[in-house]
C-alpha cells in the first residue's frame, strides 16, 4: 500500500479493546479458592506488565511510565504510558497479517497508552468461575495496535476472546486532503494466525463506513478435563461429566453470545 504524505502529525487515533476469558468448573469452596490463587499467580502484575511492555516493543513505542497494581482478595491492573518513536515506526507496517508471536518479539513506543485489568470471579451455585482479562492498546501515529493481536492472543490461554478496533479523528495529507483511515482493513481476523483461527469459531460484526470492527471467538473443541480444577473427569460418573460439561458450555455461550441462555439446545425438559 501506497503510503500518505501527511502534512505534519499522524493524528489518528487506533484503539484495540481486547477481552478473553477463562472458564473452569470448581466444585467446592476450596477448589475455588485455589483456582483464584492459581489465576492471581499466574497473571500477577509482573506478568502482565511484560506482556504489555513486549506490545510496546511490537508496536514500536517508546514506555514513559509505568504503573501497576495487585489487588486483595483479587486481580491485578497495570497502565503504561507509551508515545511513538518516528525513525522506527517507519520501518513498522500496517498491513493485514500477523503480527509475530510471543517468543519472537523484536524490540522498537509514544503518545498513548496499555492498559491491562483482570476480574476472577466465581459463584457457589453451579460450581463454574471465570477468569476475565480486559485489554486495551491505544495509539496515536501512524502504526496500528493490531499488529500487537497476536502475541496478545498466544499469551493467554483464552476459552471466548471478543476484540473491538476503531479508527477515530482524522490525519491530513501535504494538500490538506482528510484521511479517516489510513490503511486498509476488512477483518480483525486477517491479523490472526492460521493456528488460532484454526482453533476458534468466529463472528465479525463490522461497520466500515465508521472504522468499527468487532470479532468475537469461541473455542471449536472441548475436553472436559481442560476445564476441572482441583478434580479428574476418570473420578466422576458419566451423569455427573455430563451435567458438568452441560454446565460449561451453557457458560461459554452465554458469554459468546452476550446473554442469557433460558434451554440448551438439545437438553431434555
Amino acid at each position: 500500500m501506497k503510503r500518505i504524505k501527511l502534512h505534519g502529525f499522524n493524528n489518528l487515533t487506533k484503539t484495540l479493546s481486547f477481552n478473553i476469558y477463562d472458564v473452569c468448573f470448581a466444585q467446592n469452596e476450596a477448589q475455588r479458592k485455589e483456582y483464584i490463587e492459581y489465576i492471581d499467580e499466574e497473571y500477577n502484575a509482573e506478568r502482565l506488565t511484560k506482556i504489555l511492555t513486549d506490545v510496546s516493543n511490537i508496536i514500536g513505542a517508546n514506555i514513559l511510565n509505568i504503573a501497576h497494581q495487585d489487588y486483595e482478595p483479587q486481580g491485578a491492573s497495570v497502565t503504561i504510558l507509551i508515545s511513538e518513536e518516528p525513525v522506527m515506526s517507519e520501518e513498522l507496517l500496517n498491513n493485514e497479517g500477523p503480527g509475530p508471536l510471543p517468543d519472537a518479539v523484536v524490540a522498537h513506543l509514544d503518545k498513548s497508552h496499555i492498559t491491562v485489568h483482570t476480574y476472577p470471579e466465581s459463584h457457589p451455585a453451579n460450581g463454574i468461575s471465570t477468569f476475565r482479562a480486559d485489554i486495551d492498546v491505544s495509539t496515536c501515529g501512524r502504526i496500528s495496535p493490531l499488529k500487537a493481536l497476536n502475541y496478545l492472543i498466544h499469551s493467554f490461554e483464552s476459552d471466548i476472546v471478543t476484540m473491538d478496533y476503531r479508527v477515530r479523528g482524522f490525519t491530513r495529507d501535504v494538500r490538506g486532503k482528510k484521511h479517516f483511515i489510513d490503511h486498509k482493513i476488512s477483518s480483525i481476523q486477517n491479523y490472526l494466525s492460521k493456528d488460532t483461527i484454526d482453533s476458534y469459531q468466529m463472528i465479525d460484526v463490522n461497520v466500515y463506513q465508521e472504522n468499527i470492527f468487532h470479532t468475537k471467538m469461541m473455542l471449536r473443541e472441548f475436553e472436559l478435563n481442560n476445564y476441572l480444577f482441583g478434580v479428574d473427569e476418570k473420578e466422576l460418573s458419566p451423569q455427573e461429566a455430563k451435567k458438568i460439561r452441560r454446565r460449561l458450555q451453557r457458560e461459554m455461550l452465554e458469554i459468546f453470545y452476550g446473554r442469557n441462555i433460558a434451554k440448551m439446545p438439545g437438553a431434555s425438559s
